[in-house]
């Protein structure tokens, strides 16, 4: 369950993080006005707080580990709200990236 949980948790922080930036994003370079633009500072600052709820005690596992979640949601994001088509090597890239959150985040280890 620990495992289920920290991956919740990754999805909810890419969700605000994501979503705050691209937000942002359209505020400013889609001229959508300071609406979109506060909403997207609130959802960045939101989420601030959502690595907090990870099991793990180490900001900076936690923070490498959010890396590759962040990576593979943004491409995902991309194709979600934008139309993105990623191609084999931004696939690809994704994944690798996924492969090393997982080990840092849930290899086993020897006290800690």
């Amino acid at each position: 369950m620990p495992i289920l949980r920290s991956a919740a948790l990754f999805v909810v922080a890419a969700l605000f993080e994501i979503g705050g930036a691209w937000l942002v994003w359209q505020g400013v370079r889609e001229h959508r006005g300071w609406l979109w633009i506060a909403g997207g500072v609130l959802s960045l600052g939101a989420y601030g707080f959502v690595a907090t709820f990870q099991p793990d005690a180490h900001f900076g596992r936690i923070l490498a580990a959010y890396g590759g979640i962040f990576v593979a949601g943004s491409i995902l994001w991309g194709v979600v709200a934008d139309g993105f088509r990623p191609d084999r090597w931004d696939i690809t890239g994704a994944l690798i990236c996924l492969a090393g959150m997982a080990v840092i985040m849930w290899a086993p280890r020897n006290g800690g």
